[in-house]
């Protein structure tokens, strides 16, 4: 019960003085906040004030030399490239491609490409072979054999033919003349009457057939003669003909399979593509929608396909694209500042394409030509450097020149805000060339007048001219009545 009445003061005197630190610090708060307030109304006056009162932003007309220039990127390449094609035949696969950016030797591999199909075709362009030059030699014995049969023909038999049929011949005489003697010596027996007449038409008859056999006899000879022999000579000279067309007919398909074989050989060996010179190798530069090169390991390439470029380092180029707007003022001859990432170069324009580069999603659709800048020889450029290209149009020496953030193009003219004693007077101004940054002053301006610069933000005479144009080129469309369907 005690302890209970000594703790109860103990409590009641605690919140008491909390409640007093916790008035205190929100106090000092609310001065600092106050205090802060005060300041920053001060600071914010003191900034808004000057442009309430006036433009400060201005420029003082000088006179000097002014760059009319356009500026590019691009990457240096070379003009004279040692292109790596394939020579094989249809289509083949990249089983290996060197590295890009590999310096190699004469004779040092830089492509293999895939053998399967062409190790097929050389072994049936083998057999092809062996096949046609057996054809080739029958063919060959038939026509030796038919220039011998004719000469057989011609010396055997035909002679041993006409030899046995005069032998014949020779027999059927005797014979005739054997039957006439027997026929006169019937016929003088008759008279005496030592034979019968019929004898004598039996020895009759026997002249007669004799007189038939000479006369077939004859008839065979003149037939081998006249008839036989040529039949036979044309005939075997036809074969001779037909053996000898054929044994051309082989020689060109025997020597067609050579050259397929050869071909096949050659195509295989082919495969295996090597360097024909020293020097630094890189790959075809990819087409512009294109994340990867196509020479890749298991690519499929085309004969005739440029797989790698061997640059000369000596004779490299950058290749930029100039804009339509301005390409008129680009010509081969001018001079242009190549700026590389450790050095800077002075080169020319060599070429400008005529005709514009193909434009597509790629490319924004923005039309470009393509130009060529020639690099002076030099050390360490190597293909693939990236160059910031600025071709110098124009020099302009000597001439008063106004920022582009001075002056305000309106449908009256050219007009800048010149800053007087009196304050802030329009000037109409006679402009010429430009870049980005300053405009050559025709007439105008005087050298040591300052400009307003960005005078629409601080100039009301300024604002009423741009919104005034502003409104006259809006397109008709837009202020046209709606056509409902």
């Amino acid at each position: 019960m005690s302890t209970a009445t000594q703790a109860s003061p103990s409590r009641t005197a605690a919140p008491e003085s909390e409640s007093r630190s916790k008035f205190w610090t929100r106090s000092l708060l609310v001065v600092i906040a106050i205090a802060l307030i005060g300041v920053t109304t001060v600071f914010v006056s003191g900034a808004i004030a000057p442009a309430e009162t006036g433009p400060k932003l201005t420029h003082k007309i000088t006179r000097g030399n002014l760059l009319v220039t356009v500026t590019e990127q691009g990457t240096l390449e070379s003009s004279n490239n040692t292109e790596v094609k394939c020579t094989i035949r249809g289509y083949s696969t990249v089983t290996w491609v060197i590295p890009a950016g590999s310096v190699v030797q004469s004779g040092d591999e830089l492509v293999r490409l895939d053998t399967k199909i062409l190790d097929e075709q050389y072994s049936l362009t083998k057999t092809n072979t062996f096949i046609a030059k057996a054809t080739r030699a029958r063919t060959d014995a038939n026509v030796k054999r038919a220039t011998i049969a004719i000469d057989a023909y011609k010396e055997g038999r035909f002679r041993s033919q006409l030899e046995s049929l005069k032998k014949e011949l020779e027999a059927k005489e005797r014979n005739l003349r054997t039957a006439h003697k027997m026929l006169e010596r019937s016929e003088k027996l008759f008279k005496q009457g030592y034979v019968t007449e019929l004898e004598v038409d039996g020895n009759a008859f026997t002249v007669t057939q004799a007189e038939l056999e000479l006369k077939v006899k004859e008839t065979e000879i003149k037939v081998l003669n006249d008839f036989t022999k040529k039949m036979m000579l044309e005939t075997l000279n036809g074969d001779l003909t037909a053996s000898e067309s054929k044994l051309a007919a082989d020689d060109a398909g025997l020597e067609m399979e050579i050259k397929r074989q050869d071909r096949a050989l050659e195509e295989l060996n082919a495969c295996v593509i090597k360097a024909e010179r020293s020097g630094l190798v890189i790959y075809p530069s990819a087409a512009a929608w294109k994340r990867t090169p196509d020479i890749t390991e298991g690519a499929t390439v085309r004969k005739d396909q440029v797989l790698l470029l061997m640059p000369d380092l000596t004779k490299m180029q950058v290749k930029v694209g100039i804009h339509e707007s301005i390409i008129d003022r680009v010509r081969p001859g001018l001079k242009a500042l190549v700026t590389l990432p450790d050095r800077t170069l002075e080169a020319t324009v060599s070429t400008v394409a005529s005709v514009t580069r193909p434009a597509g999603w790629w490319t924004g659709n923005v039309v470009k030509y393509d130009t060529i800048i020639e690099l002076p020889e030099d050390e360490g450029l190597k293909p693939g450097m990236s160059a910031e290209v600025e071709v110098v149009m124009a020099v302009h020496e000597d001439v008063l020149t106004i920022p582009v953030a001075a002056v305000v193009e309106t449908d009256k003219g050219d007009f800048c805000w010149v800053k007087t004693i009196e304050g802030v007077a329009r000037r109409s101004l006679q402009l010429g060339d430009s870049n980005d940054v300053f405009i050559v002053v025709g007439a105008g301006l005087k050298e040591g007048e300052e400009v307003v610069l960005n005078p629409t933000a601080f100039v009301e005479e300024a604002q009423t001219d741009a919104l005034r144009t502003l409104k006259e080129t809006k397109p008709a469309a837009a202020d046209a009545p709606e056509v409902s369907e």
